[in-house]
């Protein structure tokens, strides 16, 4: 008797299921190309054309097919990272003690992001990607749009405040605005050169941002009258 010459035909549901997983790894590698492409050359010199391309696929139409249009796909990178960034923050926050210090708050600021990082493959482009968002005008209401999947950030920054409740919290907030671009440009240099071949260590990267960023925001105020406040929003981590 002769075994598996015929293969038996699929029915309608094994048919939607693998026809659903053949789509989701197509939209996984287009959102990889794409994260690639734009943290290499600018998100503004990066056609749709390139990226299907880059991503071998021959359907020029693929990213309206997956995500609608160009601001779909990228509403769409960034919302894969900030579900990641949340869950693991809301885990981080549930650890933290009510009075938790500064440095405490920070890290759950940060590390989520960093521990995201380091379980990137060494080929990661998150961090530059994220980075070259914050630094492209045509990015600044998607950015806004995307800034209501991250809650718990409004939560730790009035808990910063309270931290550091001898500080005006105009100082306070307009210092943590630049918070996310410091962080992320640090990032993005640092994860370039892990890519080149520098040994990773993004926990001493981690705890090296916090304790940098813990002095930035409880430094004293010189002139308390004359300070920029910065409406940026506040940590895109």
């Amino acid at each position: 008797m002769v075994i598996g010459i015929f293969a038996l035909p699929l029915n309608n549901d094994e048919r939607e299921s693998r026809m659903g997983r053949h789509s989701d790894k197509a939209r996984e590698v287009l959102l990889d190309t794409a994260a690639e492409l734009f943290a290499l050359h600018g998100i503004d010199a990066v056609s749709n054309r390139r990226i299907t391309e880059h991503a071998g696929t021959a359907n020029h139409s693929a990213i309206a097919y997956h995500f609608g249009d160009r601001e779909g796909l990228l509403r769409a990178l960034l919302s894969r990272h900030l579900q990641e960034m949340n869950r693991r923050r809301a885990v981080m926050i549930s650890k933290v003690a009510d009075d938790a210090d500064l440095t405490d708050i920070l890290a759950c600021m940060i590390l989520p992001w960093i521990q995201y990082l380091a379980d990137r493959p060494v080929t990661s482009w998150h961090a530059r990607f994220l980075f070259q968002v914050r630094t492209i005008p045509s990015m600044t209401d998607v950015l806004k749009a995307s800034a209501g999947l991250n809650p718990e950030v409004e939560a730790l920054t009035h808990r910063l405040e309270s931290a550091l409740g001898h500080l005006p919290s105009s100082v306070v907030r307009g210092r943590a605005a630049i918070l996310g671009p410091m962080v992320l440009g640090s990032c993005a240099a640092y994860e370039e050169r892990v890519q080149k071949g520098e040994k990773s260590n993004w926990t001493g990267v981690g705890y090296f941002l916090i304790d940098s960023c813990a002095g930035m925001l409880a430094a004293p105020v010189t002139h308390p009258d004359e300070y920029v406040t910065f409406t940026e929003e506040a940590f895109l981590l």
